[in-house]
């Protein structure tokens, strides 16, 4: 590593909704460097230091059918609620837990009232993978959603936020100095993996060699004394 380098600290207020306004900032902040640190909270009581951190990512599935009474013209109905019922179980089954690849459909919502076939229904469904290249197939079975009653449409929206962080050549030679480091003051050093994501993710996408959890540990309920 380098010595003698300027240290640039960056602190990000919207890296909980999705880093929007920063991400241009820390990429290009990045690219000048030649290591990033990340002051998440490390791995457990432990405090881990992260060495590989999901990829993130967020779809909208909006399904349009057609309204009718339910009561008086229940037949001419499409209900986009049934229809998105059935998807649900589809898209919950794009899962493939041996390849680090979680799909949860979190917020469903639709209909107007209990009279009404649903005209409209939508869910909400966080993507999570463990290497950047399973994101395209995951990517083409969402948009390959194909309706089972032929009167409702589906429409698809989203993709991946953040990329993975996977544990590269060069994360792994900074993770070793980091160790080296922590032994000379009396530190056992580990490192983990995680499904959450952080900048992190942005920084060791562009290659540059990243450690994340170097923040303060927790115990996940606060104390009084």
């Amino acid at each position: 590593m380098a010595v003698g380098r300027r240290v640039v600290l960056q602190v990000n207020s919207d890296e909980e909704v999705g880093s929007e306004s920063s991400r241009t900032l820390t990429e290009e902040t990045a690219r000048s460097c030649a290591a990033v640190l990340v002051l998440e909270p490390g791995t457990g009581l432990a405090g881990k230091i992260k060495t590989a951190r999901k990829g993130v990512g967020d779809y909208t599935v909006t399904v349009k059918g057609r309204a009718s009474h339910a009561g008086v013209d229940f037949q001419n109905g499409a209900s986009a609620i049934v229809e998105l019922a059935r998807q649900i179980e589809r898209i919950a089954g794009f899962t493939q837990m041996d390849r680090g690849i979680t799909v949860n459909p979190g917020v469903i919502s639709g209909g107007t009232r209990t009279n009404v076939v649903a005209a409209e229904a939508r869910a909400e469904v966080d993507i999570r993978v463990a290497r950047l290249k399973d994101a395209p197939a995951l990517d083409k079975k969402f948009h390959g959603l194909r309706p089972f009653d032929k009167r409702c449409t589906i429409q698809v929206e989203g993709g991946l936020n953040r990329p993975p962080m996977e544990r590269s050549p060069g994360i792994r030679k900074l993770f070793e100095v980091a160790r080296g480091c922590a032994r000379e003051l009396g530190v056992q050093l580990e490192e983990s993996s995680t499904g959450g994501g952080s900048d992190g993710n942005f920084t060791a996408a562009l290659g540059i060699p990243t450690l994340d959890g170097l923040g303060g540990v927790g115990e996940g309920r606060a104390r009084h004394k």
